[in-house]
């Protein structure tokens, strides 16, 4: 089993490069970093007057905002995990999986429950964190829903009830937004017995999430960035889901995550040896100074090692190729 905590390590592995960051939005719901690429996370649900580094950000590499990530202080996590998703969404290599299109009038931040009611009908359904607007599926199709909310309201259970109800659970809906408030480790270790879905706009696309006990992740992509930066900015919540992002849902089983880590390691792979050849270049040149790119070079060669090993342990994990024969470990 992957240590839990390891999460944070990953993320940061994926964020290294050293390209400057042009857009920090705090929004009221929503937390924006642009660095080429867009990223999200939700925004902290306290209030603050006072944000020392306000005014700053901008022109800040993306690997040292992405470090805040680790950070315990809600406003520095929830920025740092906005640089992550920037840097991961950079690589452009999204899992197969569907995109969900929004539909006029609809809660099309309800999209991903609406795909799989389903499979759930009759199931013990646990969602940690309330979204607008979901308890008219435990009305009107016979779901036994439980929702788990810090932030609890009369219809909610407080998130310490995730010790007792998690484990019994069938599907698990688990918000991204615990990565950067540190409860994702945890949780996803009380979930590992339900088919659980990693879910929201902080959702990171990243196959070795596939080690921590996740069996979907419901992300979105950008659909158009001019509209979700102006939403973001203008404090909209759900309305990203209009016409800003759409939700894509992506099963990472053992086979789906290795097909993913195959294509991400060539990316890698292809991407380390350019820069490799530029540094080359860069001596022959006669530079005197350390190659401008060896900060990056060293975070693709993390981030391939890290690939390296998620698909051995993908493929220790695989059925035995020997008929009747199964590998011990269920999950990797």
């Amino acid at each position: 089993m992957t240590n839990p905590y390891e999460i944070y390590d990953l993320l940061q592995d994926y964020a290294g490069a050293p390209v400057p960051v042009s857009t920090v939005a705090i929004g009221l719901v929503w937390t924006l970093c642009e660095a080429d690429a867009v990223g999200l996370s939700m925004s902290p649900g306290v209030h603050t007057r006072t944000l020392p580094w306000a005014g700053t950000l901008r022109g800040k590499i993306l690997s040292e905002l992405a470090a805040w990530v680790r950070e315990f202080d809600p406003y520095r996590a929830t920025v740092g995990m906005a640089a992550v998703n920037a840097g991961i969404n950079r690589l452009g290599l999204f899992p197969e999986g569907e995109t969900l299109e929004p539909k006029a009038g609809a809660n099309n931040n309800l999209a991903v429950f609406e795909h799989f009611l389903a499979e759930m009908r009759g199931k013990r359904v646990v969602v940690i964190g309330r979204y607008p607007g979901l308890d008219r599926f435990a009305e009107t199709h016979a779901l036994k829903l439980t929702v788990l909310e810090r932030q609890s309201g009369p219809d909610d259970l407080p998130d310490s009830a995730c010790e007792y109800l998690l484990p019994e659970a069938d599907w698990v809906f688990l918000t991204a937004t615990s990565i950067p408030n540190k409860t994702f480790p945890r949780l996803a270790t009380l979930a590992r017995g339900a088919t659980t879905v990693l879910m929201g706009p902080t959702a990171p696309w990243l196959p070795e999430l596939q080690h921590f006990g996740i069996d979907y992740l419901a992300g979105v992509e950008t659909a158009d960035p001019g509209i979700l930066k102006a939403t973001v900015c203008e404090g909209g919540g759900v309305r990203i889901f209009d016409s800003g992002v759409r939700y894509r849902i992506a099963p990472i089983g053992m086979e789906a995550s290795k097909s993913w880590a195959r294509r991400m390691i060539a990316a890698a792979a292809a991407e380390r040896e350019r820069l490799k050849q530029d540094m080359e270049a860069w001596y022959g040149r006669g530079g005197s100074v350390r190659f401008p790119e060896f900060a990056q070079l060293e975070a693709v060669d993390r981030r391939l090692s890290r690939l390296d090993t998620c698909f051995k342990r993908l493929w220790d994990a695989s059925p035995d190729p020997l008929p009747g024969r199964f590998s011990s470990a269920s999950r990797c």
